[in-house]
């Protein structure tokens, strides 16, 4: 109705570069350091309108990808609209504001370095570390950032309210206050199970070969030279079990259909900030000749196989994985397990 306005809805970018630096814009007018984005027109949806600023701001033709938070504000001063209303303001004359925030990016290192800015539409902008664009914007920009961040890490989504995480959201809520939530009562079931924190599930296959070696595959997406053994993740939202998704990753990557041996181990690993993943290590047995020579790749997966010595681990997996390898032929020498491992360690 014409005299019940409507919230506005702006769109804010967290444009990041290979190296995870987020880009901060400085507005001509000396106003504080924001990020690219702003109000939405028309008819756009948040995901066109920020296309389209991307576009006028800083001439950069990406699209605007996963959302990761929506922000919704009060009402603000008056005059507090258009793109500086993504830096915290509520609407003008009594609308809130709305703010959607996505990723969009990395930028290619040759982009990101020549970044062009369209004349009188910023006056300069940075490649900062996190912390150091979370310094840098207006306290109510950095905690929708922080929120933003967290819900990329965690590969979930952060709802806030006023700038500050909403007691159910699934990701931006700080742990202690989660906890006190918790114990107070005050939670519903559906904010409790949202805001439990996640893990990411995994299942591996030792196979090594008649001389003890251990089959390595080289992923062909991420870190390439740091090779893993066969597996992967487990489909728990289909109802696989970890199993059942040893045995599915193995014949997919490498093309041997060959039900797992024992469980070998169990692996909890954990970073601040990300969900804990949980790997569990089943015995694939020994592959002589014959079968090696049946491993087919998937090449959309995987680049390359080879076997390699337990001594030699050191040059081609990282430390936690090479940990876990160690402890599970262990365990298959001695017969113990399964193993209780964190990061690698029993």
């Amino acid at each position: 109705m014409p005299d019940r306005p409507s919230p506005l809805v702006a769109a804010t970018g967290v444009v990041l570069d290979t190296r995870g630096r987020i880009l901060v814009l400085a507005p001509p007018d000396a106003a504080d350091p924001r990020l690219p984005g702003g109000t939405v027109e028309d008819t756009e949806t948040p995901e066109e309108g920020l296309a389209r600023l991307l576009r006028k701001e800083l001439d950069l033709a990406l699209p605007a990808g996963r959302l990761l938070a929506v922000d919704s504000r009060p009402p603000g001063p008056a005059g507090a609209n258009g793109p500086a209303s993504t830096n915290g303001a509520g609407g003008a004359g009594g609308r809130s504001l709305v703010v959607h925030v996505h990723l969009v990016g990395p930028v290619p290192p040759h982009r990101a370095a020549a970044l062009s800015l369209l004349a009188g539409s910023v006056t300069g902008a940075r490649w900062l570390a996190p912390d150091e664009a979370c310094a840098a914007l207006p306290a109510p920009v950095a905690s929708r950032l922080r929120a933003a961040l967290a819900a990329l890490h965690t590969g979930s989504f952060a709802h806030l309210v006023d700038g500050v995480p909403h007691p159910g959201s699934p990701a931006g809520l700080d742990p202690a206050r989660r906890v006190a939530l918790e114990h107070s009562g005050t939670l519903d079931p559906a904010s409790h199970r949202a805001s439990r924190p996640k893990a990411v599930t995994a299942a591996s296959v030792l196979f090594t070969d008649p001389g003890g070696r251990v089959l390595l595959v080289q992923p062909a997406y991420g870190r390439s030279d740091r090779w893993n053994l066969p597996g992967g993740g487990i489909d728990s939202d289909l109802g696989e079990i970890p199993r059942a998704a040893a045995r599915r990753e193995v014949h997919e990557e490498i093309g041997l259909d060959l039900a797992p041996g024992r469980l070998l181990a169990v692996n909890w690993s954990h970073k601040a900030g990300r969900p804990a993943r949980i790997r569990f290590l089943y015995d694939g047995g020994v592959l002589d000749a014959p079968a090696l020579a049946r491993i087919r790749l998937d090449e959309t997966e995987l680049l390359q196989w080879r076997t390699v010595a337990p001594a030699d681990l050191r040059g081609w997996v990282k430390p936690a994985l090479r940990r876990q390898i160690t402890a599970c032929l262990t365990a298959l020498a001695t017969g113990a397990g399964p193993l209780e491992l964190h990061a690698g360690r029993p």
